[in-house]
């Protein structure tokens, strides 16, 4: 019999953030552009970064846009 357990973790951290005009259509506060750096790791050995950018909502967190 053969078991398989992986550990695998995913971290995202924000790097730069700025303002931008718009606002939020879920709530309507206002916006911010932000750089993101998300790492996956397997048992704790980071395996792959990627850098993007991505629009979100300064109340409620909800992300309207992404670029990659």
């Amino acid at each position: 019999m053969v078991f398989f357990c992986f550990l695998v973790d995913q971290t995202r951290k924000e790097r730069q953030r700025k303002p931008v005009a718009g606002i939020c259509s879920r709530c309507g506060c206002g916006a911010s552009v932000v750089d993101l750096k998300t790492a996956t790791r397997f048992c704790f050995v980071p395996l792959y970064w990627r850098n993007w950018r991505a629009i979100i909502c300064t109340f409620c967190g909800a992300m309207l846009r992404s670029y990659r």
